[in-house]
């Protein structure tokens, strides 16, 4: 029995994309091959890194406006020092809404002055901050537009008069949003995209080369946007299941049908935590996440109880993260809508007995 996946990542994909992947794996389009043994020099494969690029750029409107799409390993990990190592001349600013900020403010801080703008530590990361400077000569200001361990999420980008940054790993193409905001960000594939060994890197290209260091051939984004994304061997699985992804984004009706959905989900489940007596809500109302709905028990001596309810039910990945403990109900796009309502099911069921 497939079971309702809200794990936080690697996460839920659609059904199709997993059938086409697996058939790829076997036999790529009918070339004799399978796509795990193809060259990543081969016209095949060189036509899906192509169409992915394409695509990732179709997508966000970003088509014919200065910017490149390139795919890179390491994770949104390794953005936190390429970001840097590519942008940062003098001094960044950075806002710290929870851990990924944490981490790249710390790997900035390698390469140059860093000053945090605004912090939401203060609440345990339960909010956006909102009242801050943007210092007028920073190389650029970074945010994090979705916070997956702490649930929150910006609704609205900072007005800035530098270039604006963001790690988008968590709810890129989740919903309708102008791009052109950015002039960089970058996601990790495993939520919304595809699966993990692959990054996306959107950059304008003309915020580059304005750094005077030499900047190593590998972490270097010139070196991917010359190489078509190849200046190593890609990992050819996961690009494939992220154009197959991109396909499909685009066959639901683009972002304007997925955002639709994701708020539709959210709020249902919102609507639970919020009526229901035995739950309670993590994050700032205003800046709640449409992809990590975060809420703890009221009682934690019942958690034992409502683990095994929802666990009965076919239910995986609900644990919340140890820096909030409580519960996390990651509802990225492939989600469906039948698995909140099960949940919500089980949050009802719960109170009957338990309130």
């Amino acid at each position: 029995m497939k079971k309702h996946n809200f794990s936080a990542g690697p996460s839920i994909l659609p059904q199709e994309v997993i059938n086409q992947a697996s058939k790829a794996i076997i036999e790529l389009d009918k070339i004799g091959l399978s796509l795990i043994e193809i060259s990543h020099r081969s016209k095949e494969f060189i036509s899906i890194m192509e169409e992915a690029t394409e695509l990732v750029l179709k997508i966000t409107g970003l088509e014919n406006k200065g910017y490149k799409a390139i795919f890179v390993q390491g994770g949104a990990s390794l953005q936190f020092l390429m970001t840097a190592y590519n942008l940062l001349e003098k001094k960044a600013a950075y806002i710290n809404t929870g851990t990924w900020s944490v981490k790249a403010i710390k790997e900035a801080k390698i390469l140059g002055d860093v000053i945090e703008v605004s912090s939401s530590k203060d609440k345990n990361f339960n909010y956006i901050p909102k009242d801050y400077i943007i210092p007028n000569d920073a190389d650029y200001l970074h945010i994090t537009t979705n916070n997956t361990i702490f649930g929150t999420q910006y609704k609205s980008f900072p007005d800035t008069p530098v270039s604006l940054i963001a790690d988008m790993s968590s709810d890129i193409f989740s919903r309708k949003i102008d791009y052109s905001n950015f002039d960089l960000f970058y996601a990790g594939a495993q939520k919304n995209m595809g699966t993990a060994g692959v990054t996306l890197v959107v950059i304008k290209e003309s915020i580059l080369n304005k750094v005077t260091r030499n900047v190593p051939s590998m972490l270097n984004y010139k070196s991917y946007i010359n190489a078509g994304s190849m200046s190593n061997t890609p990992p050819v699985f996961a690009v494939y299941t992220t154009l197959l992804n991109l396909r499909w984004i685009e066959s639901q009706g683009g972002l304007e049908e997925l955002d639709k959905r994701n708020k539709n989900k959210a709020e249902l489940l919102y609507d639970e935590v919020d009526r229901n007596s035995c739950f309670s809500g993590f994050a700032a109302k205003e800046d709640r996440s449409y992809m990590n709905v975060i809420f703890t028990l009221i009682d934690d001596n019942l958690s034992t109880d409502f683990n095994n309810a929802w666990e009965d039910n076919y239910i995986v990945g609900l644990k919340g993260h140890r820096s909030v403990g409580g519960y996390r109900a990651s509802i990225y796009n492939a989600l469906p809508i039948e698995s909140i309502e099960l949940l919500i099911k089980c949050m009802q069921q719960f109170e009957e007995k338990f309130k």
